[in-house]
């Protein structure tokens, strides 16, 4: 698919066709991950992690023991 690079205030900026946007679920505010290859620019969807995805990649390599920061500062009953 084609598009045509406009000048957009002191950038560049690409319009993104409207069956792209509704395949990858894009709207108006959303972030997008920008790689530059050298020869190619890859623009990819940036989702937010999700809880259960991060619970899920916790593993016996990245697991730490317990961290005490301090002891009781008010009326907390341990």
């Amino acid at each position: 698919m084609e598009a045509v690079v406009k000048k957009w205030g002191n950038s560049l900026g690409i319009r993104i066709p409207n069956l792209i946007v509704r395949d990858l679920s894009l709207k108006d505010g959303s972030f997008v991950d920008i790689k530059d290859t050298g020869n190619e620019i890859i623009i990819k969807p940036k989702r937010k992690n999700k809880l259960t995805d991060m619970l899920n990649g916790i593993n016996d390599k990245n697991l730490h023991e317990e961290v005490e920061t301090a002891g009781p500062l008010g009326n907390e009953i341990w």
